[in-house]
């Protein structure tokens, strides 16, 4: 049997997340990302068309680098206005029953005590749905906007989240031991202090020396993904992630990446497919491969190249407007995210790309390919980039919202299903399940988050304070 290949939607709480100007087509209904309804109607679409998963996007700053100002990204609407993304997670959950939803968050600027409490509610809350884009942040003005000169070195970023993933881990895994929710009312007692432990976690970056606030949720540790491509961020995702966001321009230089990770997995004490591995791709789709073409043309027509030049600032941390329009680029080692420059200096030798050349690919579907073609064209080019690639699956991007995913639910995923590519319904319930397969809700035991499993029975507990840490001394006390 053909490999499943596993379907995610990549938005964002903004009017324009991958495809700069493109708000501006007649049928993009993105500026309705502020409303409730946007969310709920595209989860119920997804989930007619199987996804496993939304992925949502985020940054925590403002594309500031082109021409050195804020006024281009403002102009095209390029990632800002951006609201949260975790606050139309519950909404999408009620009208849903089997999709998931990734979230992300930069960990650089967060508390792991508050964020631990923030994905065990949702946990709760989706009844295990709930995965954690793990970024370290690539934004200098985020880091200006939250206290600091200047963001942390990228291998310094890398040296926190260690720590704060082991910060999380030890609530999360650790904490709360199982079986401390009794909910005996007889006895008056909900949760067993005896059964809680504080974690004394004492370390470089974070003092967090009390007691996870939430109580065990479905997965406990939510499905953790990453997207780094630098080899720090590979060793990262390779010791943590057990799903990984991948950027390319072609299935056989990604192979040489997903490859690398898979050794990384095995350096990490991990078997080779301990992470599953997605694709940014954009669809273009219509009922014949001229219908598509002419689809795509008139959406090229919409792009902005002054906001696709905005976008590239922001990804590489490089001004494209100090150089020429036909100026070879070279690769340089900046302190923003190293794969968005060197995707297109290093990873495809075969080309020599300019300012203009950039601006124009990024245009439709940001860094990664568009397939444009009939459902069957699409479906091919899929199955090529999965088997080529050594893909799981790919993250569909939109050129328009929600007609992009619509199209693909409508014309795509039929032909997908009949080929025998992805699945008929949900195998499973929860988003971990979708990653390694039904009964799997938990971390797998060589996941580093397993290590906390149930480390601190028998260690100093929340009832310690009491005369005796046994339910039946406390109530005797009352």
């Amino acid at each position: 049997m053909a490999q499943r290949i596993s379907l995610n939607a990549f938005d964002m709480t903004t009017p324009t997340h991958q495809s700069p100007g493109l708000w501006r087509h007649p049928e993009n209904r993105a500026h309705t990302y502020n409303t409730l309804e946007y969310w709920t109607d595209l989860a119920q679409t997804l989930e007619r068309g199987t996804f496993d998963a939304l992925f949502l996007a985020d940054v925590l700053g403002i594309y500031d680098v082109y021409k050195n100002s804020s006024a281009p990204a403002l102009l095209d609407a390029d990632q800002v206005p951006l609201n949260d993304p975790f606050m139309q997670i519950s909404a999408m959950a009620t009208v849903t029953k089997n999709l998931g939803f990734a979230v992300t968050s930069a960990l650089t600027y967060e508390q792991p005590y508050a964020l631990a409490r923030k994905f065990s509610s949702l946990d709760h809350l989706t009844r295990g749905r709930i995965g954690w884009n793990v970024v370290t942040s690539y934004l200098e003005s985020a880091a200006r906007n939250l206290g600091m000169t200047r963001q942390l070195g990228h291998d310094d970023r890398y040296d926190l989240a260690e720590e704060f993933m082991d910060v999380v881990y030890k609530l999360w895994e650790g904490s709360w031991e199982e079986g401390a929710v009794v909910l005996d009312r007889e006895r008056g007692v909900y949760t067993d202090p005896s059964k809680v432990h504080p974690i004394n976690h004492h370390g470089e970056y974070f003092d967090v020396p009390g007691i996870h606030l939430s109580e065990p949720s479905l997965q406990r540790t939510p499905a953790i993904f990453q997207a780094g491509a630098s080899p720090r961020g590979r060793a990262f995702g390779a010791k943590h992630a057990e799903g990984i966001f991948l950027n390319s321009i072609r299935p056989e230089i990604t192979r040489k990446a997903t490859d690398a990770t898979r050794d990384a997995f095995e350096a990490a004490g991990r078997p080779r497919n301990a992470g599953k591995f997605y694709a940014l791709v954009t669809a273009v789709v219509a009922d014949s491969d001229a219908e598509a073409e002419k689809l795509h043309r008139e959406y090229q027509s919409y792009s902005s190249r002054e906001g696709a030049m905005t976008f590239y600032g922001g990804w590489s941390g490089l001004d494209l407007s100090r150089y020429a329009g036909e100026e070879e680029l070279k690769y340089l080692d900046t302190n923003a995210a190293r794969s968005a420059l060197s995707i297109f200096t290093t990873a495809d030798p075969e080309r020599s790309w300019t300012p203009n050349s950039v601006a124009d690919y990024l245009g439709v579907g940001g860094i990664g390919p568009v397939l444009v073609g009939s459902p069957e064209t699409v479906a091919d080019e899929i199955e090529r980039w999965v088997d080529v690639a050594g893909l799981d699956g790919i993250n569909l991007a939109y050129a328009i919202t929600p007609g992009s995913f619509e199209q693909f639910v409508d014309l795509v995923v039929p032909e997908l299903r009949k080929r025998g590519r992805v699945w008929e319904d949900y195998e499973g319930s929860t988003l971990r399940e979708y990653l390694d397969g039904p009964g799997n809700a938990r971390v797998a035991h060589n996941h580093p988050a397993a290590a906390y499993r149930g480390a601190y029975a028998g260690s100093p507990s929340a009832a310690d304070s009491a005369a005796t840490s046994t339910p039946e001394a406390i109530l005797g006390a009352r």
